[in-house]
């Protein structure tokens, strides 16, 4: 191996391989179809990319991830290594100059997605490239009980009968034994060769609070570790809000998350990683190839859609194997409120008629017909139009083109954005004086009231039909204020395209894919019962829980998780402290917060002995989050 071991120090300046690559390299160059199973950080993309340094022609990577693809290019491209990607948006003269370039011009990795596939002469330009190994990422993207199941990763296997003696290398950093078992048999892998690298972080410790007051919580934590931090949160709002909180508490914290235009992306991005700012609060937008080795402490202050999404973010705190913290925060109402969001948004089989039929009539194609016509489609507007629900009809659409019956040109984003550049009284005082504007500008601070904070992204329907006035009249009023000085406005021509793939046939286009619906339906609700598990089950080690999820079992405690500290000897024992916090309560009910502040004592050991006491119903929490003796 001192060839690939001279290529490593070469391009990335590694003086060793990482358990297991140095096998997953050798089986590639012996011509053996390959299985990798490793976890976030562990190196993947070094498996194929460096045996297609070491041999002549190209790597074919197949990837669902736009922004990872554009990622490794560039990272390829910035050592001088030739690799492209194609990418949505680009039309079939470029991929024709794309393909050429692949096929003539000496370049070594091509990506894209499963999807190109499906397009017959770009498969038949592929086959006469000199491929020496087809790498599938998120290769449990083939399994119907893989977390981001798409179907177009079913037709991959028919490279087989193209490239016979190429062998695949199929790479996951999430896969339960039964994705494993279908990533095998639908990519076809003849005896391959199986790598699976502990799902076991030994130097993090898996943390689970549940409190009333996050907030709190995190200062202590931010105070106690001051090294690099990310805050996942569930959506947008809550990066900014989360962000402009920690920075009035004196922490120094920016936001990333899928709306934010890329220049401001790249900004806070850079704050963050040359340690300007503490704390990058984000959305799951965040995080794809971001390779940070001192992240000491991942927070998550809502409760995650699955583990294998938990697991992932989680695992981005402590890649260079110092301890660090990934610590899940939760409140009583989390649960009702996850629910909302993940399980009561999934539309089921009528829903998703009734989508496909409005969205046929909405472009006004008749039945039969269709196939190929593109339109420029607007996701509130749709949803205005026919009083539908915004996520659920997202949802809805996005399942559509999972299932290749139509494609999407990119991510749904709003129009407008718009900030407040002059002071609320200055604000209220223009009102007076332009009465006709009245019900658009008032609108708008109801529904958005960080605007005067922050750069907002507006839903111009939703304003509309709060103020009951048009869209265009919305506009006008946006650019006389503008004009007036009053707001910093930007108009983007960002609807997203939509093509029809298949001819309209209604009912039996719809019962041909409902039972991927119903399956996917029912994993996701599984794997929300899993999360649940995990923060509920307080008598087994989270590391445990989480290594048993992914088929680990026979794992001894891990010594660090919150459950394995409330086990080990306190300074002060857990009776003493107990009956300190049972005498206080004698007097009054309290919060962990002020129960805290009273004891001065550590605030998790404050916490597992309220726990205790809950446990043995000594004490009992009230609608008002505040504790009280049971009578």
């Amino acid at each position: 191996m001192s060839e690939a071991l001279q290529i490593l120090k070469k391009y990335w300046n590694h003086d060793s391989f990482r358990t297991p690559q140095e096998e997953i390299i050798t089986s590639v160059l012996e011509g053996r179809d390959t299985f990798a199973l490793m976890p976030t950080g562990g190196g993947k993309s070094i498996c194929f990319q460096i045996p297609t340094l070491m041999q002549k022609g190209i790597c074919l990577v197949i990837s669902p991830l736009v922004a990872l693809m554009k990622d490794q290019v560039a990272n390829l491209q910035k050592r001088n290594i030739k690799a492209i990607a194609l990418t949505g948006g680009i039309n079939s003269d470029e991929i024709i100059d794309l393909l050429d370039n692949c096929q003539y011009g000496n370049y070594k990795f091509l990506y894209l997605s499963p999807e190109r596939l499906q397009s017959e002469w770009i498969l038949e330009r592929i086959k006469n490239l000199p491929i020496n190994l087809i790498a599938i990422d998120e290769a449990h993207c083939v399994s119907q009980w893989g977390h981001d199941f798409r179907p177009a990763y079913l037709k991959i296997s028919q490279l087989k009968s193209f490239f016979p003696k190429t062998p695949f290398l199929a790479l996951t950093a999430t896969a339960t034994a039964r994705v494993k078992k279908d990533i095998i048999s639908e990519l076809g892998l003849e005896n391959p060769q199986c790598f699976e690298k502990s799902f076991e972080r030994k130097n993090i410790a898996y943390m689970v609070f549940e409190i009333e007051d996050k907030l709190f919580r995190i200062q202590q934590i931010l105070k106690k570790n001051p090294q690099p931090s990310i805050i996942y949160v569930r959506n947008r709002k809550s990066c900014s809000d989360t962000a402009a909180q920690l920075n009035s508490l004196g922490f120094k914290a920016t936001f990333y998350h899928g709306g934010l235009p890329t220049k401001e992306k790249n900004k806070n991005m850079e704050l963050w990683m040359n340690e300007e700012v503490q704390v990058m609060v984000a959305t799951n937008a965040f995080g794809m190839g971001i390779d940070k080795a001192n992240v000491k402490t991942v927070i998550h202050i809502q409760l995650p859609e699955n583990l294998e999404n938990y697991y992932q973010e989680a695992g981005r705190a402590g890649r260079n194997n110092e301890k660090a913290f990934a610590v899940l925060l939760t409140s009583p109402s989390d649960i009702a409120q996850s629910e909302n969001q993940f399980l009561h948004v999934l539309p089921d089989k009528s829903f998703l008629k009734e989508v496909f039929i409005k969205l046929c009539n909405y472009f006004q194609i008749a039945y039969g017909e269709g196939i190929n016509e593109k339109f420029s489609f607007n996701l509130n507007q749709f949803c205005v139009r026919y009083k539908f629900p915004v996520l659920k009809t997202y949802n809805a659409i996005q399942f559509l083109d999972r299932q290749g019956i139509i494609s999407l040109s990119q991510e749904f984003s709003e129009k407008v954005s718009l900030q407040f550049i002059i002071s609320s009284k200055e604000v209220i005082r223009y009102i007076s004086l332009n009465p006709n504007d009245e019900e658009i500008v008032l609108a708008i601070l109801r529904a958005y009231p960080g605007i005067y904070e922050v750069q907002t992204n507006l839903n111009l329907p939703f304003i509309a039909q709060k103020s009951k006035h048009s869209e265009t009249e919305v506009q006008t009023v946006l650019e006389k204020l503008r004009e007036k000085g009053i707001v910093e406005y930007h108009s983007k021509n960002n609807d997203t395209t939509l093509l029809f793939n298949e001819i309209r046939e209604d009912e039996r286009t719809i019962n041909r894919i409902a039972k991927y619906l119903d399956n996917q339906n029912q994993l996701k609700k599984e794997q929300f019962d899993s999360v649940l598990h995990y923060i509920k089950k307080d008598d087994t080690c989270k590391s445990q829980l989480i290594l048993a999820y992914f088929g680990e079992n026979n794992t001894k405690n891990c010594g660090i998780c919150s459950f394995c500290i409330s086990k080990k000897e306190k300074k002060e024992s857990k009776t003493s402290l107990s009956q300190k916090i049972v005498t206080l309560l004698q007097t009054t009910d309290l919060s962990s917060r002020e129960i805290q502040i009273q004891l001065n004592n550590p605030s998790d050991d404050v916490i597992f002995a309220i726990q205790d006491l809950l446990e043995n119903e000594i004490i009992l929490i009230q609608a008002n989050n505040k504790y009280s003796l049971k009578k």
